[in-house]
C-alpha cells in the first residue's frame, strides 16, 4: 500500500534528497514528515547549513523543478537495486520486484508513494528553517502554488 504522501510535496523531497547528498554526501534524509503544505527531512550530518548554503539547496531545487523534468516509475528486481540503491528504508516483506522512481536523469530511488508527472507542477520550493542538534540537520519546507 502506497504512503499517502501530497505527491507535489513527496516529488519536492525527492529532489531535496539528491540535492543534498550531491552537495554534501550526506544520503538521503533518513526521517520524512510529509504534509500537503509543510513537510521537514532530517539528515545525519555534522553541523547546521550556513544561510547561504541554505540558499543554494533552495536555487538548486528550483533549478530542477524549472527544468520541468519527467518524472516516472521503473520496475527492477530486488537483486538489482540491491546493487544500485540504499534499500535500508524498505520493509522486510517487500517483494521481489521494486518500483524505481525517477526525476529525469537528476533522481532514482526506490519509492512506494505517489508522485507528480512533471517537476514543473511543483511551483517554488522554499527551505522555510534548518537546524542543527545532536546530529541532526533537520531542513523544513514548503512549496509555492504552481503558475
Amino acid at each position: 500500500m502506497a504512503k499517502n504522501y501530497d505527491p507535489r510535496m513527496h516529488t519536492a523531497e525527492h529532489i531535496l534528497n539528491q540535492t543534498m547528498d550531491r552537495l554534501f554526501a550526506c544520503g538521503r534524509c533518513f526521517s520524512a514528515h510529509v504534509n500537503p503544505d509543510k513537510a521537514k527531512c532530517d539528515y545525519h550530518y555534522d553541523r547546521d547549513l550556513t544561510e547561504a548554503e541554505a540558499r543554494d539547496v533552495e536555487a538548486r531545487v528550483n533549478a530542477v523543478i524549472a527544468a520541468d523534468l519527467p518524472v516516472f516509475a521503473q520496475a527492477m528486481s530486488r537483486n538489482e537495486a540491491e546493487a544500485r540503491f540504499n534499500l535500508e528504508r524498505l520493509p522486510e516483506d517487500a517483494s521481489g520486484e521494486l518500483r524505481i522512481i525517477h526525476v529525469g536523469d537528476y533522481d532514482a530511488c526506490p519509492c512506494i508513494g505517489e508522485h507528480v508527472d512533471r517537476t514543473g507542477a511543483l511551483g517554488t520550493f522554499r527551505l522555510t528553517t534548518h537546524s542543527f542538534e545532536n546530529g541532526v540537520l533537520r531542513l523544513r519546507f514548503k512549496l509555492g502554488k504552481n503558475a
